[in-house]
């Protein structure tokens, strides 16, 4: 077993040990390896200015995503290359920062860092055309404060594609030592005050958590590690879930999407949106790149969040969680799983390891929707899900699923039994809005007023009711 984690940093190797190993990504490279070029300004994830390549080792190639390193912790990086903004230059500049320079993207230049690095990931993948709203999805995650953010996408849309040197060519993966250091060692690093636990097998992750049942269990880490930055959240024992190969599949089998518990929102997105529609679009709010490609749906629900974004989508859809310890493996529909506030029915020696998620049926509806003061990654004041199942105008069946307006992710079920058997029309979904007074009662907080949250109920009862009118002429 091993007391360290083996990195590569900018094509350099690096053993990390000891109480380095519990720092933020963000704090090592600027005060361990002095490269300060990764600036850290929200320590949340929110702003991308210590935005970083992030490179995993997969069949023999090493590939490459941006995260925010400010909420990415050392100890999440055995096996992997980080390349910094100091990184993408050799002798020069490279085309990316160039164009920043030549096109003034950069003001007091705290941000720039953040920007060129994530600049720079869009066109290492090579796209044969530029347009602006491709460089201004690219640049999502990333807040500046000075330019108003044209001149940034003016020095985007700039770059010639064919002159960028591609990562692979930068650090060729071949010679990149992450393909050499073997996995074949469980990862133990114990300073006294803190103990990090990265097990090489699911059965020996199910008995780190029945010998350590005070220990926290982590994928992405990026609810956890804002806590850890921003409200001294400071957990003795963790145990890190997302190497573990078993947790690592999502497939389609006999109806239904099955999904590990380390698979990224990313990989969601990309694998589960041909499957719901609507689903990419929800998901474009949801999260920044860098937020995505780090973080998981099992961390959404283990977290418990009231106003977890994927939660109300995986309440309609009737997901089943997948809990295993040392005694075995249950099943639980997520409709069940939450006993109040962040608490769930699971025992402490439990792991969630895979969500199931029925398909759609082709004549089922699925609408997902989200309220918040800003509209790209921002925490919600309200959240819905509504799938419907008709046939000829007749309600067969009605799931709706809100969040933000009480402890937990909530189904409406006295709307859902109102409409069931009913004739799509205006005037029954005005009569569900109408039960919505006696049904939900949402509190009030620094996102929302408690009739506000009431307010946007009823209005997304309606909007989705002229939704459906609009696309489906038969209901008119």
């Amino acid at each position: 077993m091993k007391d360290h984690i083996e990195m590569c940093i900018n094509g350099n190797t690096y053993q990390v040990g000891g109480e380095d190993v519990f720092l933020p990504l963000s704090d090592y490279l600027r005060t361990k390896v002095h490269l300060p070029g990764t600036k850290e300004v929200c320590i949340e994830g929110d702003c991308g200015a210590c935005t970083v390549l992030l490179g995993k080792a997969k069949n023999e190639e090493v590939f490459y995503q941006t995260i925010d390193s400010c909420i990415c912790y050392v100890y999440q990086l055995n096996k992997c290359h980080v390349v910094t903004v100091e990184g993408l230059k050799n002798s020069k500049l490279n085309p990316v920062q160039e164009a920043m320079v030549i096109n003034h993207g950069a003001q007091c230049g705290y941000c720039t860092p953040g920007f060129i690095v994530s600049l720079y990931s869009f066109f290492n993948t090579c796209p044969k055309s530029i347009t602006k709203p491709d460089i201004q999805n690219t640049l999502v995650g990333n807040l500046c404060r000075c330019t108003g953010y044209e001149t940034i996408i003016e020095a985007g849309l700039s770059v010639d594609s064919n002159s960028v040197k591609k990562i692979d060519e930068i650090y060729p993966s071949k010679k990149l030592s992450i393909l050499e250091l073997s996995r074949k060692e469980s990862i133990e690093v114990n300073t006294g005050e803190h103990v990090f636990y990265e097990p090489l097998t699911l059965k020996e992750a199910l008995k780190l958590k029945d010998e350590n049942l005070d220990s926290k269990l982590l994928l992405g880490g990026t609810d956890m590690h804002v806590m850890c930055n921003k409200r001294d959240f400071n957990p003795n024992k963790i145990i890190y879930l997302s190497n573990l190969n078993e947790l690592k599949n999502i497939e389609i089998k006999n109806n239904h999407l099955i999904m590990g518990a380390a698979v990224t929102l990313s990989e969601f997105e990309i694998y589960a949106s041909q499957y719901y529609p609507g689903l990419k679009e929800f998901l474009e709010l949801f999260a920044s790149p860098q937020i995505k490609n780090i973080g998981t749906v099992v961390g959404n629900i283990a977290n418990g969040s009231p106003i977890g974004d994927t939660l109300p989508f995986l309440f309609v859809m009737e997901a089943d969680v997948t809990l295993e310890s040392v005694k075995g493996k249950r099943t639980i529909n997520i409709n069940t799983l939450y006993k109040g506030y962040r608490s769930l029915a699971m025992d402490l020696n439990e792991i969630i390891t895979h969500v199931n998620i029925p398909l759609l049926s082709k004549d089922e509806i699925l609408r997902l929707y989200k309220v918040s003061k800003r509209k790209h990654l921002d925490i919600s004041s309200f959240s819905a899900a509504i799938k419907l199942r008709q046939k000829e105008g007749i309600i067969q069946s009605i799931s709706i699923a809100f969040g933000g307006v009480g402890p937990t992710i909530q189904r409406i079920t006295e709307v859902e039994k109102y409409l069931c058997g009913k004739r799509i029309g205006e005037d029954v979904f005005e009569e569900a809005v109408n039960l919505m007074d006696n049904i939900i009662q949402p509190i009030s907080d620094v996102r929302g007023e408690k009739g506000y949250r009431l307010r946007l109920a009823k209005n997304i009862i309606k909007k989705f009711y002229f939704e459906i009118k609009e696309e489906n002429k038969v209901f008119a």
